[in-house]
């Protein structure tokens, strides 16, 4: 079956959804081992979750880069999720789908969440002819994020670290037996039809 252009593939049961971000150990850790985000995570800026476990590795280089050393799994209700979709605004403008640039910026400037589409990368973190979502949250998607809509946080970087070794060690096969199993996820015509370019 073709992969849609603009589509949401995740891990997500009956009630969540799971997406991933990368910290340094003082915010990853002890996030993952109190099931929330410590205090000094940033509830004012934007925070950008990512349900593609492959797009998060080609982001965080496997937990190699600085500041992203630590790989968590959230798992968020569906409910958070879809509440900040249909409030979310395209990160960018697109002909077609905004009236005009200005109504466009104006959008952006109030919505409480953003999307971008990046292309969906490989095994190898080489990009795919399909794109995966991207979902900034600020103001009060963030603070709802991190108080109420967060279910569970583990700490996945032993299993970052697990295939990306076997990749290393030219094992692809074994390597791509450990991802994370995402499936389309069922987001209606409605819930995208305002954020799909």
């Amino acid at each position: 079956m073709e992969e849609p252009k603009h589509g949401i593939r995740a891990v997500h049961s009956a009630s969540t959804i799971t997406v991933y971000q990368a910290y340094a150990p003082e915010i990853g850790l002890p996030a993952a081992r109190h099931g929330r985000f410590p205090a000094t995570w940033r509830r004012d800026r934007m925070t950008w979750v990512k349900p593609s476990f492959l797009w998060m590795m080609y982001r965080c280089g496997w937990g190699t880069k600085e500041g992203q050393e630590t790989v968590l799994a959230i798992e968020i209700t569906r409910e958070g999720f879809e509440q900040a979709l249909c409030h979310a605004c395209l990160s960018h403008y697109e002909h077609g789908l905004h009236p005009d640039r200005a109504t466009w910026k104006r959008r952006l400037r109030h919505a409480p969440a953003r999307v971008q589409w990046d292309p969906e990368r490989d095994l190898h973190l080489r990009p795919l002819p399909y794109r995966s979502l991207q979902l900034g949250l600020s103001g009060e998607s963030a603070h709802r994020y991190a108080d109420e809509w967060t279910v569970a946080i583990t700490d996945v970087t032993p299993l970052v670290h697990e295939i990306h070794a076997l990749l290393r060690d030219g094992e692809p096969d074994t390597a791509a037996r450990l991802l994370p199993e995402e499936r389309p996820y069922p987001a209606g015509e409605e819930l995208l039809a305002h954020l799909r370019p």
